[in-house]
């Protein structure tokens, strides 16, 4: 009979029982944590960051020490002891900068084109303000009253334009193929092509397409706007594929079938040599601010809003309205004699056009502009519609002969467009909003394009800013329904300032 001891030194193989080795002393294992290596290509961009940052850092010092030495100037002028006057400098400048710092104003993900950095920038003095009024009540600083006054208005205004003169400049050397982000887009040709027309050209978005790689493994090339993309890799090659070309972005546009870790799996692979990784959705065109992301026990769950056309932000919009309008239509009320005489001058006929269009909910009004064409130009459509150069329903010629001379000049810097603000007072339009279609149009609209009547249709929009009558009808339907889904008073006051400079540099308009 065998031991125990016996019994625990042999093993069983077949029906043979065969003696094993002695255990030998076995040694400890150690886990060595290898760092990713960076590449010169992530190693660039952080370069370029560190140095975009810095310059913000100076600027903001330069503004605050400037608010900080105009309330400081004023406070001696009225009497404040110079100990007083320093001490509250001192706070002030001190607070406001450390904020701007605390609530990440200068990081990479706000070098892009959104108001997010300027909300920021606002939120931070804000806030900085609100702690030196706070403590100013309760010590009884007086003296305080003249900062809050005076540094906070003229602070965050200069903060702002100081900012939007850096991302001006940012967006001019990114034009240029400097400071942006080098970008391979993953997914299906469909996907692909669409985000690859979004970003291209490279503009404020900064980012630079350098190649794709599809996940059919279709290596005809991508071609969008006549630039030709090379189509490199397979599913199984993205993070080589990267490195090859440099890129420091890469944008999934969409995952292949049946691989629901291929995110997490290609994030671990990029590690060391990119810097961003980018789900593309085209859900965002219809719901961008309505999306937030909330983990759930875990699981991560995108949360869409179903979006509401009625309530106080439509209060506040129509507001808005009354309040552009009214102060619209003084200037324009001055020029109008002057324009009188040119169009009674140029072409025979009354001072303004009227036409029926379709406003919110597809009620009807006559829309007002200055006319810039002849008295008969409805007449003469039905000749010129073989010679339609507009996109979709819409009826556009660059050359049409109907348009008279001036009217050729009030288009191309939209001051025919002028007297829809008053259109905005009454109700009938928004300043922002989708184009206001004719009836016919709208006949021959889908159950799609006729969501673009939710809300009432304005004076200017993304369709306006984006390019105008350059634009094909499926573009122009989309950043409709994009603004139509996804309005708000922030993203009317930057349509309203790009109108601006669209109407100083018009393109797309004829």
């Amino acid at each position: 009979m065998t031991s125990v001891e016996d019994a625990l030194s042999i093993t069983r193989a077949g029906s043979v029982f065969a003696p094993v080795a002695a255990p030998r002393a076995i040694k400890p294992v150690t886990h060595t944590v290898v760092t990713p290596r960076v590449s010169a290509t992530l190693e660039r961009r952080r370069q370029w960051e560190r140095r975009y940052r810095m310059r913000l850092r100076i600027s903001d010092a330069g503004v605050i020490l400037s608010a900080v030495a105009l309330t400081a100037a004023i406070q001696l002028m009225t009497g404040v002891a110079g100990e007083e006057a320093l001490r509250n400098g001192i706070l002030l400048g001190s607070l406001w900068y450390l904020m701007l710092s605390a609530l990440h104003t200068r990081d990479a993900a706000l070098f892009r084109a959104s108001a997010t950095e300027y909300r920021g920038v606002a939120h931070a003095s804000g806030l900085a303000f609100g702690i030196i009024a706070m403590v100013a009540v309760v010590l009884g600083w007086e003296s305080m009253q003249l900062v809050l006054l005076v540094g906070l208005p003229f602070g965050v205004l200069t903060l702002l334009v100081t900012r939007w003169t850096w991302r001006h400049w940012l967006t001019a050397q990114r034009a240029q193929g400097r400071f942006a982000s080098r970008t391979l887009v993953v997914g299906n040709r469909d996907d692909v092509e669409y985000v690859v027309r979004t970003l291209h050209p490279i503009g404020a978005s900064g980012y630079q397409v350098v190649g794709a790689t599809l996940l059919d493994g279709n290596a005809r090339d991508v071609e969008v706007g006549g630039t030709r993309f090379p189509v490199i890799g397979n599913v199984n090659t993205v993070s080589t594929v990267a490195a090859e070309l440099g890129a420091d972005t890469i944008i999934v546009a969409s995952r292949p079938d049946g691989e629901p870790d291929f995110v997490k799996k290609l994030s671990w692979q990029l590690e060391g040599t990119a810097a961003e990784l980018v789900l593309s959705s085209r859900l965002t065109d219809v719901a961008g601010p309505r999306i937030s992301f909330a983990p759930v026990e875990g699981l991560p769950l995108i949360q869409v809003q179903i979006p509401s056309y009625e309530g106080g932000q439509h209060l506040l919009k129509r507001a808005l309205d009354i309040a552009v309008a009214t102060v619209a239509l003084i200037p324009i009320a001055v020029i109008t004699p002057l324009l009188a005489l040119l169009v009674k001058l140029d072409s025979p006929g009354p001072l303004f056009f009227f036409q029926e269009r379709v406003g919110r909910d597809g009620r009807t009004f006559r829309i007002v502009k200055f006319r810039s064409m002849k008295t008969d130009a409805e007449q003469q459509l039905a000749a010129l519609k073989e010679q339609n150069e507009g996109a979709g329903l819409l009826f556009k010629m660059k050359a049409d002969p109907r348009v008279t001379r001036v009217g050729r000049v009030l288009r191309k810097l939209s001051l025919d467009e002028l007297p829809q603000f008053w259109n905005v007072l009454v109700g009938d339009m928004s300043v922002v909003g989708p184009r206001p279609p004719l009836p016919s149009e709208v006949t021959a609209y889908d159950g799609t394009v006729y969501r673009r009547l939710y809300i009432k249709p304005g004076i200017t929009g993304l369709w306006q800013v984006s390019g105008r009558s350059d634009l094909s009808w499926d573009e122009s339907v989309r950043l409709d329904l994009r603004y139509v889904e996804n309005w708000s008073v922030m993203n009317d006051l930057q349509i309203m300032w790009r109108t601006a400079k669209v109407m100083v540099q018009p393109a797309g308009a004829y």
